[in-house]
């Protein structure tokens, strides 16, 4: 098991996604006063507890939606690091009946219709193997990927932990993302990201790098954006 988990955002106190895009140690650092205060003074924060949306994240999949058109009805569409489904909640209903959606998190997820959730690690095999058995023989049009690890503040390791997050999301698209399709997976600017961007154009038409409002200013998140998966 990747040992820090996979860490997930939620719109209230039990928020964990979030403090990954601070530099220290939320639980065992003075910052973390500061980060909570700041959480709840997040206009995003407010807004997705006012809409009944899980994660202020699922901002950032909307903005992404409105300029992109990325979910469309009939699509098969699959979340990593789904918890607590901010994304699923944005994503199902934009694929509508005859689409589906598939959420893979390290942390327990609330039901949401029309989304298939699997509980596991995506580092192991056994979480992998289960999406796949969920999928059975359909081929993916979006995969979405908001994982990141739990941070330790050493910024050489997280950085290499975000990045085998990365590289693993994009091992998956590899072997099911359909022709044509589409990825979205969050970076973290730093090491090896220019390397693998390199290596994503040369799997998709179209690849851009994409900082959203709801991201934080000082964070150095970003999302890369592939459009048109091409199979050699």
């Amino acid at each position: 098991m990747w040992q820090t988990g996979v860490a997930s955002e939620a719109a209230d106190s039990n928020t964990r996604r979030e403090s990954n895009e601070n530099p220290g140690n939320m639980a065992r650092s003075k910052s973390s006063k500061r980060w909570l205060a700041e959480h709840f003074d997040d206009p995003y924060v407010k807004l997705a507890q006012q809409k009944g949306l899980r994660s202020r994240s699922a901002f950032k999949l909307q903005e992404l939606q409105e300029k992109y058109q990325l979910i469309r009805p009939g699509m098969t569409v699959v979340d990593l690091g789904a918890a607590p489904g901010g994304w699923c909640q944005v994503a199902q209903p934009l694929a509508g009946p005859g689409g589906k959606v598939f959420g893979l998190d390290i942390l327990e997820m609330e039901p949401l219709p029309g989304v298939v959730f699997i509980l596991g690690d995506f580092t192991e095999e056994d979480a992998l193997l289960q999406l796949e058995q969920a999928l059975g023989e359909k081929r993916v049009d979006l995969v979405m990927s908001d994982m990141a690890p739990n941070m330790s503040g050493m910024a050489a390791v997280d950085q290499a932990r975000a990045m085998y997050l990365a590289e693993l999301a994009l091992e998956f698209v590899k072997s099911h993302l359909k022709p044509g399709g589409d990825f979205v997976v969050k970076l973290f600017q730093g090491s090896d990201f220019d390397a693998f961007v390199r290596q994503v154009r040369t799997l998709f038409r179209k690849v851009q790098v994409i900082k959203p409002k709801a991201s934080r200013p000082r964070s150095k998140e970003v999302y890369l954006l592939a459009r048109g998966h091409q199979v050699k």
